[in-house]
């Protein structure tokens, strides 16, 4: 019979029930927790916001795994057209000064995760990953609509630039340097997404209003959009 103490009794400095008590867990909780923390010690090398969108989850995805949406949602993704390959898209990211953005998105239905695959000035390594996952609302909330959780890990290029030879010569800021300020500027576009997907869900709108209907060949929509 497996016996999980037995399986991790090898394994040096686990903290669990069976040595370490109620009592030394509440103490090590209470000194772990602080009134006030420094926005490095809350945010360090991920970012990861969540928001309530009251629309169906499925709507929801549906959305997020049509790239043609970072143009509507996001605060300066921008004219995203096919690449020679037509999975990867390259656009214009407005938060820099002639700044080219390439994106492969990466989506999955079962699990209604998207991952948006990123870079600044290349499309070969692409490095920036935005990981997002959309819950129904009603298993953990107890409500209709949705949960949308948004991620983003410390990659080492945002401390450095890979492919500095690329960059505009004129473009004096980098990705890496807004890192501390991630955390804001995703909770404006996170109040974005919500914004645009409740008042067309609310209204019976069409979520994605650049597909007319399944003849319209959903140029970037149903091409760019894939799946693991």
């Amino acid at each position: 019979m497996y016996n999980p103490n037995t399986a991790v009794q090898d394994i040096p400095d686990l903290l669990r029930i069976e040595s370490f008590s109620r009592d030394q867990m509440g103490d090590l909780c209470m000194e772990s927790t602080h009134a006030v923390y420094s926005h490095d010690a809350i945010y360090g090398p991920y970012c990861t916001i969540q928001e309530y969108i009251d629309c169906p989850p499925d709507k929801v995805f549906e959305y997020l795994a049509d790239p043609r949406s970072l143009e509507e949602w996001t605060w300066s993704t921008r004219d995203l057209e096919p690449t020679d390959d037509p999975k990867l898209l390259v656009g214009w990211d407005r938060l820099a000064d002639d700044t080219r953005l390439y994106c492969r998105t990466y989506s999955n239905a079962i699990t209604r995760t998207v991952d948006y695959h990123c870079a600044w000035d290349q499309g070969d390594d692409l490095w920036m990953i935005y990981l997002m996952r959309v819950v129904p609302a009603e298993l953990v909330l107890g409500k209709p609509g949705s949960v949308v959780i948004w991620s983003n890990c410390h990659h080492p290029y945002y401390d450095n630039n890979p492919y500095p030879e690329l960059a505009p010569p004129d473009r004096e800021v980098w990705v890496g340097d807004l890192w501390p300020f991630f955390y804001a500027g995703h909770v404006v576009e996170m109040d974005n997404l919500k914004k645009i997907l409740e008042q067309r869900h609310a209204r019976r709108e069409n979520i994605r209003p650049w597909i007319v209907s399944d003849d319209a060949g959903a140029v970037l929509g149903r091409v760019a959009a894939s799946e693991w």
